[in-house]
């Protein structure tokens, strides 16, 4: 409760600042009612959001977990939508305000307003873009690694990766993933590898999903692994028989959709009598993410196959417990979602979740082992996506 008082405290503070700074552009507008009715209107949302934040946060143990996961994300998008327009619009119209020296007083009665409301309306409509547009426009990455221990008969093979689908954020919305279906078929996949985070939370978040997974083929299989959402560790449960049956349906449905799921164990696949490992743990991370995940006991019976791929939700288990400490050559992880925001050029990629992750996005390599970090195809918390598309990688290896 602590933390929301000082959100709403954080978001009290910047509309009163906002409102000071707004009553220097409504003092343009000659009519008295028109002016009322802004500054009404103004204070309605500040705090209807904030009443709204306070009585979710004090009645949510009582909500439905469909309507509260929906209750909660349109609060984080109101939240996000109003907080960071506001925060451009009175820094800029303060440092305008403040260090005017490029207009006239009476030039900086008009521009400065002017100026100041269109650095709040800028980042707003970008970020309803964010929410309405990107967060469902898929983007495919196309890589290529090439590693010297790849046989000459598996030179070419294809992996398509996706990751972190949080199933739950879509609200049985099918037809919004079936464009990634489509996109992934298209690819024509020798592999397809899920590495983790199906859903938020719950097993009924997959009711009808099976359906839409089922089409996905891939020539000679598909892995899955999971993530740290998948366990179920983030709900409060009516006892320990209610979670580990909501775990068992979360394992099942990798059955449905006819991919195996790597619980700490490896598959081994030949071709023209030459091997490759894929190797699947259960999720690892730093604290106080859970370590599920055994590489030991998933390596055992491969140790002498020379290429490996390793399927970790995590990516700081790269660093942890692969690279120096094992011969595996190609690791597919998830988690980051790249922050859901951030910026992708062409030779540039930034995010702020780079200070937690060192490799949070993409194609990495120390020595002869890579790891990919897939930036996923779903969304948690902030509902939609900035400079940072749901993604598909595809994946092509040579030697």
């Amino acid at each position: 409760m602590k933390h929301i008082l000082l959100l709403c405290a954080a978001i009290l503070l910047i509309d009163i600042l906002a409102f000071y700074w707004l009553k220097s552009i409504t003092n343009l507008i000659s009519n008295d009612t028109l002016k009322t009715v802004i500054h009404i209107l103004f204070w309605f949302f500040t705090f209807g959001l904030i009443t709204s934040i306070i009585v979710l946060k004090v009645r949510l143990d009582g909500i439905h977990p469909i309507r509260k996961h929906l209750l909660i994300t349109s609060l984080y998008g109101l939240t996000v939508s109003s907080f960071i327009p506001k925060i451009f619009f009175v820094l800029v119209i303060s440092i305008l305000f403040f260090s005017n020296y490029a207009f006239s007083e009476n030039e900086s009665l008009v521009v400065i307003p002017i100026v100041g409301l269109f650095s709040g309306f800028l980042p707003f409509f970008v970020i309803l873009y964010a929410v309405f547009h990107a967060v469902h426009q898929f983007k495919i990455h196309k890589t290529k690694v090439k590693c010297a221990k790849l046989p000459d008969a598996l030179k070419g093979i294809k992996i398509v990766q996706i990751s972190d689908i949080h199933l739950g954020s879509f609200n049985y919305r099918y037809q919004v993933l079936e464009k990634a279906i489509d996109m992934i078929n298209h690819l024509k996949p020798d592999f397809i590898f899920f590495t983790g985070d199906m859903v938020n939370n719950y097993a009924w978040e997959l009711k009808g999903w099976d359906r839409v997974f089922q089409p996905l083929e891939a020539k000679y299989g598909k892995y899955a692994v999971l993530g740290n959402h998948d366990y179920g560790d983030y709900s409060k449960w009516k006892n320990n028989k209610a979670k580990m049956q909501n775990f068992t349906s979360i394992k099942y449905f990798f059955k449905k959709i006819n991919f195996k799921l790597l619980l700490n164990e490896s598959v081994v696949f030949s071709k023209e009598e030459e091997k490759l490992a894929i190797i699947g743990v259960e999720n690892w991370g730093n604290p106080p993410f859970k370590q599920y995940g055994k590489l030991d006991l998933a390596l055992e019976g491969v140790e002498d196959i020379p290429f490996k791929i390793l399927l970790s939700h995590d990516p700081t288990h790269w660093e942890e417990e692969v690279v120096g400490h094992t011969d595996i050559s190609l690791t597919l992880s998830g988690h980051t979602h790249g922050m859901q925001a951030g910026i992708n050029l062409k030779n540039k990629k930034w995010s702020p979740i780079k200070y937690k992750y060192k490799q949070w996005a993409g194609l990495h390599k120390i020595g002869n082992q890579y790891l990919y970090v897939n930036r996923g195809l779903g969304w948690l918390g902030f509902p939609g996506r900035l400079g940072m598309r749901p993604e598909i990688t595809f994946i092509e290896l040579s030697n």
